[in-house]
C-alpha cells in the first residue's frame, strides 16, 4: 500500500510539474496543435533568440568535457548558452548529444531544443552501398528499407536530422558527387528520392515523432548535378527546359513525400547563387510547391556569395540569403552576427525572420523535441541498435541487389563452388576501408568485409591472393587528396605467377573509396594508378579474368570491355561489401542490377546520357561526314543506362496497347510478356520508355516512364502491365507550365534503354 501511495504521489508530482511548465511555457502544452504552439512561442522570443534559431554551428569542442576557452569554440559555446543556436551538426553519440541538448534546454531562457544534423548519406555506422549503387538496384522497397536502417542507427545515436537524400540528376561522371545521387534520369531519381524520404521519415509527418525516424533533407537545390566540366563548386548554365524537365522533378517528388527540409546548392543558376536565389526558394519551393518545412544553406554557402561576386560584404550576403528564402545558416556565422542589425535598421522585415523561425520550430515540434528533448538519447537503445545483426543483414541484402553484371562470356560466372583454382588479385580485394566509400564519417576505419574475406567463406576451392600492386602511395582520408602509386610494380610478378596457375582470375580494381564524393572531380575516368597495366599483364598469362569494379562513378574501361570475358560492377558497397560480392560471384545471389548512369567509352564523350536529343542530323544519310558523330569513337556509350545482365536470360514478347488512339486525359494501358528463358531463377527490371515524336519543345529520343522489378522462376512467364497518364505523357514548357499535347508517341519496353519491343499510339485533342 505504501508503494502504491508513493507511485500515486510521484505521478501527481510529474503531472503538477508538467502543468506548471505548461503555464510558464504554454508552448509545451501537448494538447494544442503544432501551429498553436508556435503561435504561443514566437511572441515570447526576442529578435536575438529568433535569429539564434536560424543559426547552425558545427561541433566545436569536447562537449562532455570542460567548457572551451578562447577562439571560435568559446564564442559558439556562449552562443549556445544564450539561446543563439538553433541546430548543431556532426555532434553524435548519446552522451555528446545529451550534453549539448542539456545546455540548450536547461540553460537558455526559453529552453528551445536543438535539432541535431548529420551527413547520413548511405548509412550511419553500418553502411549501405553508396546511393548511386543503391539506385542500380531499381528496388524501391529495398532503398526505402536502407534509409530506414540508417535512420534507426542515427536516431539511436542522438541524431534527428540527415542531410539526405541527394536528388541531383547528373550525367557527367567527372563530377565526384554522382556517387550521392540516383544517376542521370529524372523519373528514376524521383522514385528513389520519394522512397528515401519515406525511409528516413516514415510514411506520414506524424511518424517523425517516432524515436527511430529522422527528418530528411532534399539537396542540393538546385541544378548542382550540372556543374560545368564536372568541376566541384562550379557554375551551372542550363536551359529552362533542362531545369523544369530534368532538375526539378526529383525535388518536387520529395515534397510530395513530405520531406521536412531542403538544402540549397553551391552553384549559380542564371547567374544567381542558389543560396540567394528567390526564384528557386520563394517562387518555386515555398510558392508553387507550398513547401512548409525549412531551407538550410550548404556549408558556409551564404558567406560564399561574396566570393561569387554576388554580395559585396557580409551584411549584403545575409540580407540576400534571408530575402531569397534561406532559413538557416550552416557555418557562415553571418545570421547571428548581422541579421539583428539588418532588421533593426529596416533593411530586412522581421516578418521574414518570423517565417523562417516558424518553419524551423515546426519541424522541431513535429520531431517531438519540445515534448522530450532527450528522446533520442537512450544509451541502451544506442548499444542495441548500432551495428546490430539485423542492420548488417539489411545492408548485405541492399549490397547484393546493387551489383550489376556487365559482361559474362565463356561462362566464367557463376564460379564453381568446388574444384577450382582461383587467383584473387588487386589491392582492393583485401581492403577493408575503401568499400565504405567517401561519406562514412560515423563509421570506423577498416570495418568493411573485404572481398578476400567474403570469398574465403567458400572453402572448397583453392583460393590464392596476391595484391599485384599498391593502389595508393599514401593513406587516403576524407579531407585530403588521394595520391596513387604510379611507379612501384614490384609485386606484378607474384600476381602473374598466381594467375598463370589458376583456372579463373578474379581481379578487384577501380577507385579508392575516397576518390569519389565531394571535392573529387576527375578528368580521367580510367582505372587509376597502375591497375590498367596490371590488368593487361595478368590477361596475357591467363585470359579467364573476372573483373570486379569498385567505384563511385561510371568509369571508362574500353580495353576491358573488349577483352575481359566477365565484368561485375560492384561499386562501393559498404560494410558488407565482400560478402555481397562473393555471394554474387558464386551464384548464391543472381545479379539483377541495372545501370543508373551510362558508362562512356572515353572521357571525351562526357556528359553522355540515354535521354539525349536527335539533333537535325542524327544519322549519315548522304554517306559523308556532315552528321552528328565523333571521328574517333562511336557516339554510343560503352554500357547504356538501364543495362545489366543476369545469370539467366529474359525474353520479351506480345507488347500490347489497349488501343492506338486516345483523347487527352485517357489512360494508356501497356502490357508485355516476359519469360525467364535461362537456367536460373532471377529478377528482371522491365523498363518502359516513350518518345514524343513532335512537340512545341523538342523532346528526348527516349524517356523512362515506367519500370517494374519482377521475380521469375526458370521457365516462368509473367504479363507486366503499365499505365501511362498525363503525368507520364506531358512535359514542362520554358515557363514551367505543364503541357500534354496532341501528337504521336513511340513506346519501347525491354531490359535496357538501348533495345526492346516497340509500338506506338496517338493522342488527339
Amino acid at each position: 500500500m505504501k508503494n502504491k501511495r508513493i507511485l500515486i504521489i510521484g505521478v501527481f508530482a510529474l503531472f503538477t510539474v508538467g502543468n506548471m511548465n505548461a503555464q510558464k511555457k504554454p508552448y509545451l502544452d501537448k494538447n494544442k496543435t503544432v501551429e498553436q504552439r508556435i503561435d504561443l512561442l514566437l511572441p515570447l522570443m526576442t529578435l536575438e533568440e529568433k535569429v539564434g534559431q536560424m543559426n547552425q554551428y558545427n561541433g566545436f569542442w569536447d562537449v562532455t568535457g570542460p567548457a572551451p576557452k578562447g577562439g571560435t569554440a568559446e564564442l559558439k559555446y556562449e552562443h549556445l548558452r544564450k539561446g543563439l543556436v538553433g541546430s548543431m551538426l556532426t555532434v553524435r553519440g548519446v552522451k555528446e548529444v545529451r550534453a549539448v541538448q542539456k545546455i540548450a534546454v536547461e540553460e537558455t531562457r526559453l529552453g528551445i531544443p536543438l535539432i541535431i544534423g548529420f551527413d547520413v548519406i548511405h548509412g550511419y555506422k553500418t553502411l549501405s552501398p553508396i546511393p548511386l549503387a543503391e539506385a542500380a538496384s531499381w528496388d524501391l522497397e529495398a532503398i526505402k528499407k536502407s534509409a530506414a536502417i540508417a535512420a534507426d542507427e542515427a536516431s539511436a545515436s542522438g541524431i534527428n536530422w540527415t542531410f539526405g537524400p541527394n536528388v541531383d540528376v547528373a550525367n557527367d561522371a567527372r563530377w565526384g558527387r554522382v556517387m550521392e545521387g540516383a544517376g542521370e534520369d529524372p523519373y528514376l531519381g524521383s522514385k528513389i528520392g520519394y522512397a528515401r524520404v519515406k525511409g528516413f521519415q516514415g510514411e506520414t509527418v506524424g511518424d517523425l515523432a517516432k524515436v527511430n525516424t529522422i527528418a530528411a533533407c532534399a539537396k542540393h537545390f538546385a541544378a548542382y548535378g550540372y556543374v560545368e566540366a564536372g568541376l566541384e563548386y562550379n557554375i551551372v548554365d542550363i536551359s529552362n527546359s533542362k531545369l523544369y524537365n530534368s532538375v526539378l522533378p526529383p525535388f518536387e517528388a520529395t515534397v510530395e513525400a513530405g520531406v521536412r527540409t531542403f538544402m540549397n546548392s553551391f552553384n549559380t543558376l542564371n547567374g544567381v547563387p542558389a543560396t540567394g536565389n528567390a526564384f528557386l526558394q520563394r517562387d518555386i519551393l515555398k510558392g508553387k510547391w507550398k513547401f512548409d518545412g525549412f531551407v538550410i544553406s550548404d556549408y558556409a554557402s551564404i558567406r560564399e556569395m561574396i566570393a561569387h561576386g554576388y554580395a559585396k560584404d557580409e551584411a549584403d550576403a545575409t540580407a540576400k540569403a534571408v530575402i531569397a528564402g534561406s532559413d538557416m545558416d550552416m557555418e557562415s556565422y553571418l545570421y547571428v552576427a548581422k541579421l539583428v542589425d539588418l532588421v533593426k535598421s529596416g533593411k530586412i522585415k522581421e516578418s521574414l525572420v518570423d517565417d523562417a523561425v516558424r518553419r524551423i520550430l515546426r519541424v522541431k515540434f513535429e520531431l517531438g523535441l519540445f515534448d522530450d528533448p532527450y528522446r533520442y538519447c537512450d544509451e541502451k537503445r544506442e548499444k542495441e541498435v548500432v551495428g546490430s545483426k539485423a542492420n548488417n543483414e539489411g545492408v548485405l541484402d541492399m549490397a547484393k541487389k546493387s551489383i550489376v553484371l556487365l559482361k559474362n562470356e565463356k561462362s566464367l560466372l557463376p564460379l564453381k563452388k568446388s574444384g577450382q583454382k582461383i587467383a584473387l588479385i588487386g589491392a582492393l580485394a583485401n581492403d577493408k576501408n575503401s568499400p565504405l566509400g567517401s561519406w562514412r564519417i560515423a563509421a570506423s576505419d577498416d570495418t568493411a568485409v573485404s572481398v578476400l574475406e567474403g570469398m574465403q567463406q567458400y572453402k572448397d576451392n583453392q583460393l590464392v591472393f596476391e595484391k599485384g600492386v599498391d593502389l595508393l602511395k599514401q593513406k587516403a582520408t576524407f579531407l585530403t587528396e588521394t595520391v596513387f602509386n604510379t611507379t612501384d610494380k614490384s609485386e606484378f610478378e607474384a600476381a602473374k605467377k598466381a594467375a598463370k596457375n589458376a583456372d579463373v582470375v578474379v581481379m578487384v580494381l577501380g577507385e579508392y573509396g575516397f576518390q569519389s564524393g565531394e571535392g573529387r572531380s576527375r578528368t580521367d575516368l580510367n582505372l587509376p594508378g597502375l591497375q590498367q597495366e596490371l590488368l593487361e599483364e595478368i590477361y596475357k598469362v591467363n585470359p579467364n579474368v573476372v573483373l570486379v569494379l569498385n567505384n563511385g562513378r561510371p568509369l571508362s574501361i574500353p580495353w576491358a570491355a573488349e577483352n575481359v570475358p566477365a565484368i561485375v560492377e560492384a561499386w562501393h558497397l559498404g560494410t558488407q561489401a565482400g560478402n555481397a560480392i562473393a555471394q554474387v560471384l558464386y551464384g548464391d545471389y543472381n545479379p539483377s542490377g541495372k545501370l543508373p548512369m551510362s558508362f562512356p567509352r572515353n572521357v571525351g564523350q562526357v556528359p553522355i546520357y540515354y535521354n539525349k536529343y536527335s539533333t537535325g542530323r542524327p544519322i549519315d544519310s548522304d554517306k559523308n561526314v556532315f552528321w552528328s558523330h565523333y571521328m574517333d569513337v562511336e557516339k554510343t556509350p560503352q554500357f547504356p543506362f538501364g543495362f545489366g545482365l543476369s545469370y539467366t536470360t529474359f525474353d520479351y514478347k506480345n507488347l500490347k496497347l489497349n488501343k492506338t488512339s486516345f483523347q487527352k486525359g485517357e489512360k494508356v494501358q501497356v502490357s508485355v510478356e516476359v519469360t525467364n528463358s535461362g537456367n536460373y531463377d532471377g529478377k528482371e527490371v522491365v523498363q518502359l520508355y516513350i518518345h514524343d515524336e513532335f512537340a512545341s519543345i523538342v523532346r528526348p529520343i527516349k524517356e523512362l516512364k515506367g519500370f517494374e522489378l519482377v521475380n521469375l522462376k526458370k521457365g516462368e512467364t509473367k504479363t507486366i502491365n503499365f499505365t501511362l497518364t498525363d503525368k507520364e505523357l506531358g512535359f514542362y514548357d520554358n515557363e514551367g507550365n505543364y503541357l500534354v499535347e496532341a501528337g504521336t508517341f513511340k513506346i519501347m519496353v525491354g531490359g535496357s534503354s538501348d533495345k526492346g519491343l516497340q509500338s506506338g499510339f496517338e493522342i488527339k485533342e
